[in-house]
């Protein structure tokens, strides 16, 4: 790969996002309306039940806004035909996906960091470990949601299509994470199936950060969903079609 290219690609996306308002709003600002409405819900229910599952949807959030934002967006790339016309140029896939995922990643820690300033700093989220630590993991759960994204666009020939991933591969993940049912009380299939998927370790140390003190055990997590996210955009690397057939 070459480093020039990869930043020429990640500012070129970025212009193209700045054009594109209606995605850039929802890019940047949903995950905080949805956990605004949430607080909102609990507001009045006793128990503090914002505080119990408002870290793991910090998680979940940004993860499923940036793998739908990022998956038509690559995917109307192709469809275009520019991405046939970027990769005639002197560029690999690998500088494609790099630039992209760079891109990306910096909108992503935006919006991140955006949704758990509001949501510890107004919402009143209250958190045992520290607030910038829950902030990288938001941000590395938000990557992973791109990487996935970038991933699955490859598989995709319509922007419904890309859509229709969502209940495929982002789904199962939340139902299994451990927000609605707790891993270890599900059929023992289905949790070690949560036990392995990316978006279990990102809920366990949002969950992790919101009880304990120490950081030990989601520095571990962390490392999990970093390595997740790598792999996902070599293997997004390897499956990349210059065009939709």
């Amino acid at each position: 790969m070459n480093p020039r290219i990869t930043l020429a690609v990640a500012a070129r996306v970025l212009r193209q996002m700045r054009r594109d308002h209606r995605s850039l709003a929802m890019l940047l600002l949903l995950p905080t309306i949805l956990m605004t409405v949430l607080w909102w819900m609990y507001s009045d229910v006793p128990g503090a039940l914002f505080d119990r599952i408002g870290p793991a949807l910090l998680a979940i959030f940004p993860f499923f806004v940036m793998f739908l934002i990022t998956s038509v967006t690559t995917l109307r790339e192709r469809s275009s035909g520019t991405l046939e016309r970027l990769l005639a140029m002197p560029m690999g896939r690998g500088d494609f996906l790099a630039g992209y995922a760079l891109a990306f990643a910096l909108l992503a820690a935006l919006q991140s960091l955006l949704a758990v300033g509001v949501s510890v700093g107004l919402l009143g989220l209250e958190i045992a470990g520290p607030v910038w630590l829950l902030g990288v993991v938001a941000v590395a759960d938000a990557v992973l949601g791109t990487a996935l994204g970038l991933f699955v666009s490859a598989f995709a020939r319509t922007e419904f299509q890309a859509v229709q991933f969502m209940p495929a591969v982002v789904v199962p993940q939340i139902l299994l994470c451990g927000l609605l049912v707790p891993r270890e009380s599900m059929p023992r299939v289905l949790e070690a199936v949560g036990d392995v998927l990316p978006l279990s370790f990102a809920v366990d140390a949002m969950q992790t950060l919101a009880t304990q003190t120490g950081t030990g055990d989601v520095w571990r997590d962390l490392a999990v969903v970093v390595a997740w996210a790598v792999v996902v955009l070599c293997l997004g690397a390897a499956t990349l079609q210059r065009r939709t057939a």
